[in-house]
């Protein structure tokens, strides 16, 4: 039995409530601005200790770096909390980049969203014959931005992978139009996201009845 119990806050006791930084009584965890400034102006924090942020060692570092740059350098940069490239490691892999469906209906509506979804069957699973509509790849735009992909999903072998070379893209302002302009690599898992043609909307069947 494995149970994820997450990580604790240890914020309690060094102090903070001394000058007055206020935390999350039910976590334990900080709550900041979009600068990573708390309620006190001269009290930043970063990392894990973030509430409602990404408990991820990347962002630490990328936030950290950053806010040295506002503070001392004079930049303007703020650290991406959306666009982040996420990954969980079992043994189908699932990789994310951006909005959950979920949160981007919250953030943009369902009207103005169009969702592209497909099953698809790797190479290497053709010759031992495993379920080939096991996989799956989803892609989330922003009608009203020019189809502009606000989230992308993979569960797959490599999904990792994946998933880390479309972000630079997404970071880039990607958008249905360009993927569909974007030559595949056959045969990879990530073609599939070239080759999306079928909308969650429209109810179509994502079957795959061979490679």
């Amino acid at each position: 039995v494995l149970i994820a119990i997450g990580r604790d806050a240890c914020t309690r006791n060094i102090g903070l409530d001394t000058i007055g930084v206020k935390i999350n009584e039910k976590n334990g965890k900080v709550p900041v601005n979009d600068e990573e400034q708390t309620n006190v102006p001269y009290v930043y924090a970063i990392g894990d200790i973030l509430d409602g942020k990404l408990e991820l060692t990347p962002v630490a570092i990328q936030a950290g770096r950053l806010l040295a740059q506002r503070l001392y350098g004079g930049s303007s940069r703020k650290c991406d909390y959306i666009n982040v490239p996420t990954t969980v490691f079992t043994p189908l892999e699932y990789g994310c980049c951006g909005f959950p469906e979920e949160k981007a209906i919250e953030e943009y509506g369902k009207q103005n969203l169009e969702v592209y979804h497909s099953l698809f069957w790797p190479l290497e699973w053709t010759v031992p014959g495993r379920d080939n509509n096991t996989c799956y790849a989803k892609i989330i735009c922003n009608k009203q931005d020019n189809n502009r992909v606000i989230g992308l999903h993979v569960l797959g072998p490599n999904a990792g992978e994946v998933t880390q070379g479309f972000a630079a893209a997404i970071k880039c302002g990607l958008t249905k139009e360009l993927l569909d302009e974007t030559i595949g690599i056959h045969p990879t898992c990530a073609e599939v996201f070239t080759t999306l043609d079928i909308t969650k909307a429209s109810g179509q069947d994502i079957t795959q009845k061979g490679c």
